[in-house]
């Protein structure tokens, strides 16, 4: 295991991370990479349906919903 990696690893188990825009692109793959790597990850993002699929490909569950404003 390259160092880099372990010590990312050793710094985030166990950490609670926030992540904005986690339905998709970089906010996903950050989620799921600090899922693996033992953090507890808060997703927020505005396509519900995106962050309950990824809440469940992560072994997570919805605790609560905020509804968005819609741009007007």
């Amino acid at each position: 295991m390259n160092v880099r990696k372990l010590a990312m690893t050793e710094n985030i188990k166990g950490k609670v991370v926030v992540i904005t825009g986690a339905s998709s692109g970089l906010g996903e793959a950050t989620a799921l990479l600090l899922s693996a790597e033992g953090a507890t990850v808060v997703l927020a993002a505005r396509r519900a349906d995106r962050i309950k699929a990824l809440a469940h490909d992560i072994g997570g569950q919805e605790i609560g919903r905020a509804p968005c404003r819609e741009r007007v």
